[in-house]
């Protein structure tokens, strides 16, 4: 074990988790990578054909800039949740969950590996979409370092809440319920396809208590430059809804909590 570990931490066992979970995604990149791309190519392709250029400005930018951001942070974060929750379910279902509790890793460090499997996909994801929405709007990364340090967040965030869900979950449909219930319309309320200040008073309230709704504005903000609220508080409040849901995950590991297969 002491021959394993520098500085307290396993990082051939925090090497080996990570890189098993990029693996399982990248053996079915045309689902995990190319499929996103094409989700989110038709989402814009549909708006742009349902709306056409009757459809006014939005916060003074084009509609298909404003709605791309919305549409990459969207797909990214739900890619995110889908790596982590599907690796963790399929684990406990299959019986092989055992493989990943039984090595000499701590909470921390299974934590971190089943998060690096996310945050690689969303990043992933998150290249090839920028690519592919330059080549077709045009669009460009108005502030770079923003639009990283929310695809980050988003990826961390919503990778750290598909394991949340995979603990809880004890079968597949626990798994689709969660997501079909929360996260979906999470996602879809957060300001992806209109401004916030276009909505009535008690929708707007909710989407400003939504942390996916600080993704999407943020990312908006990285690219175009225009967002709903200061990006400032977006950043602030997503670090501490990851921090807060890194925690609980930290603590479920650590105790065990429903990992039995």
């Amino acid at each position: 074990m002491g021959a394993r570990r520098f500085g307290r931490v396993n990082w051939l066992g925090l090497w080996t988790l990570a890189l098993r979970e990029v693996r399982r995604f990248m053996a079915v990149w045309q689902q995990t990578i190319f499929a996103p791309l094409m989700t989110a190519g038709l989402f814009v392709l549909v708006f742009a054909l349902a709306l056409g250029r009757d459809r006014g400005e939005v916060m003074g930018l084009p509609y298909l800039t404003f709605l791309a951001p919305g549409i990459l942070m969207m797909t990214v974060i739900q890619n995110a949740f889908a790596n982590t929750s599907s690796s963790i379910i399929s684990s406990k279902m299959q019986g092989n969950i055992v493989d990943t509790l039984m090595p000499p890793l701590s909470a921390g460090e299974i934590l971190a590996g089943y998060l690096a499997g996310g945050v690689a996909r969303a990043g992933l994801v998150a290249a090839v979409i920028t690519a592919g929405m330059a080549l077709a709007l045009g669009l460009r990364v108005a502030h770079p370092l923003w639009a990283v340090a929310f695809v980050l967040l988003g990826a961390l965030l919503m990778g750290g809440l598909g394991m949340l869900a995979a603990i809880i979950a004890q079968k597949f449909d626990h798994m689709a319920a969660i997501t079909n219930f929360i996260v979906t319309p999470l996602s879809f309320l957060s300001g992806t396809f209109y401004s916030v200040e276009t909505l009535p008073g008690a929708f707007r309230a909710f989407s400003y208590v939504n942390p996916v709704f600080y993704l999407i504005d943020g990312a908006r903000y990285g690219f175009t430059g225009v967002s709903d609220a200061d990006p400032r508080l977006g950043l602030l409040v997503c670090v501490v809804a990851t921090s807060l849901v890194a925690g609980l995950d930290w603590h479920w590991l650590r105790i065990g909590y429903r990992m039995k297969p």
